[in-house]
C-alpha cells in the first residue's frame, strides 16, 4: 500500500480510505467489521464516515456509520492505527431532523462534535470536515452558478473560530472540507493565514473518469497550497464497473435499490461509460480497477474514498492501489475525456 502526507500535515494516509457511508443500512456490523478488518491487513489506515450517514440518509440509521466505527476501534484497540475522519452535516431539509436550524455555527458545531465523538468511542478525530457548504453555491452537482448573496449563511470566520476552539480543545486534530469551490477553499485558506486560525488540509469532492470538474479550477488551488484532494465516488455510485449498460440493473445493486441515484446515469454518461468499459477490457483490465487506477495517478489526488457492497468487490477496489496505467492507456482515456469531457457533473 502505498501512503501520501495528508496536506501539509504529518499525518500518512493510504492511497485507498475506506468510506462508511453503506455500515448500518447496506452493511451489518458483522459485514462491516469483516471490511474494516480486511482493509486494515491490506494496509488501508484510513476511514472515512460522517454524522449523517448511512445513506440514504435517515432518523433511523442516522449516525449508525459511526457507531459501528467506533464499536470496532474498541473491539480491536487498534484506535492509534487508524486516522478517522468524519463530518459535520451542513444545512438544508432532508437533514433537518438531525438538529434543528441547521447550520456550520458553533451551536450546531458543538452538537455534531459531541455525538460524534461519543458514537465513535473516541477523545479525538483526524480529520473533521464540513460536509457541505453554509452558503448557495454549486454543489451535488448543480451547475450554472448563480450568485445569491443574501443565502451565504454563516460567516466563514465564525465557521473557522469554532473550529479552532475544537482543535485548542484537543477534539479535532485537522479540518477539512467537502463538497467546496475553488473560491471557497481558497477563502478558507486566507481567513486562516489572516486569523490564526486552523488550515484546511483537505477537500473531498466528488471526481472520476465522468466527473473531473476538480481539474478545471480546484486542483491548481490544492497543489499550490498543499491540500489534498479525497475523492468520492469515483465509481460514479459503480456506474463505471459497467455494470448498469444497457439498462442492466443487477438484483441488489445499489441503484436497482435506490433508482433515484441517477446522477452518473444520463445520455452522455452511458455513452462515455461504455467507451471506457470497453477501453479496459481491450487491455485485460477490470473496468472498475482501471477507473479506480486513474484516480489514484492523479497527483493531486492523496487518498482515493472507495466503498464496497461485498467482499469480492471490497478486495478489488483495495487491489486498484497496485494497478499502474501504461501511457498508451492514459492516452486513450484522454481522447474518450475530449469526446465526452465531464458528462455527469
Amino acid at each position: 500500500m502505498q501512503y501520501r502526507k495528508l496536506g501539509n500535515t504529518d499525518l500518512n494516509v493510504s492511497l485507498i480510505c475506506l468510506g462508511t457511508m453503506t455500515f448500518g443500512s447496506d452493511q451489518t456490523q458483522d459485514e462491516a467489521f469483516e471490511q474494516m478488518d480486511y482493509a486494515l491487513e491490506q494496509g488501508v489506515n484510513f476511514l472515512d464516515g460522517a454524522e449523517m450517514y448511512p445513506i440514504p440518509t435517515s432518523p433511523e440509521y442516522q449516525g449508525r456509520n459511526e457507531e459501528i466505527i467506533g464499536n470496532w476501534l474498541k473491539a480491536r484497540g487498534n484506535r492509534d492505527q487508524v486516522v478517522v475522519a468524519t463530518k459535520v452535516t451542513g444545512p438544508g431539509e432532508m437533514v433537518s431532523y438531525i438538529r434543528e436550524d441547521m447550520a456550520l455555527d458553533r451551536r450546531n458545531i458543538r452538537e455534531a462534535v459531541t455525538n460524534s465523538l461519543r458514537r465513535l468511542q473516541t477523545d479525538y478525530i483526524d480529520l473533521y470536515q464540513l460536509h457541505w457548504p453554509d452558503r448557495a453555491t454549486n454543489f451535488f452537482g448543480q451547475l450554472n452558478y448563480t450568485h445569491q448573496p443574501e443565502k451565504d449563511g454563516t460567516p466563514i470566520l465564525e465557521t473557522l473560530e469554532v473550529l479552532q476552539e475544537l482543535v485548542d480543545e484537543g477534539l479535532v486534530r485537522h479540518i477539512g472540507l467537502s463538497n467546496e469551490t475553488a473560491w471557497g477553499t481558497m477563502k478558507f485558506l486566507q481567513l486562516a493565514e489572516k486569523h490564526g486560525l486552523p488550515r484546511c488540509v483537505s477537500v473531498q469532492n466528488p471526481y472520476s473518469l465522468l466527473n473531473r470538474t476538480p481539474e478545471i479550477a480546484l486542483a491548481e488551488v490544492l497543489q499550490r497550497e498543499e491540500v489534498s484532494l479525497l475523492p468520492y465516488s469515483p465509481l460514479g455510485f459503480g456506474v463505471l464497473s459497467g455494470k448498469y449498460l444497457d439498462g442492466a440493473r443487477p438484483e441488489g445493486a445499489r441503484i436497482t435499490r435506490y433508482p433515484t441515484y441517477a446522477r452518473y446515469l444520463n445520455e452522455q454518461g452511458q455513452c462515455a461509460t461504455a467507451e471506457y468499459v470497453a477501453l479496459a477490457r481491450e487491455h485485460g483490465l477490470d473496468p472498475a480497477q482501471m477507473a479506480l487506477a486513474f484516480v489514484n495517478s492523479r497527483e493531486f489526488v492523496t487518498s482515493n474514498i472507495i466503498g464496497a457492497s461485498s467482499m469480492e468487490q471490497l478486495k478489488a477496489n483495495i487491489a486498484s492501489a497496485e494497478l499502474v496505467l501504461s501511457e498508451e492507456l492514459l492516452a486513450s482515456i484522454e481522447d474518450i475525456n475530449c469526446r465526452y469531457p465531464n458528462p455527469c457533473p
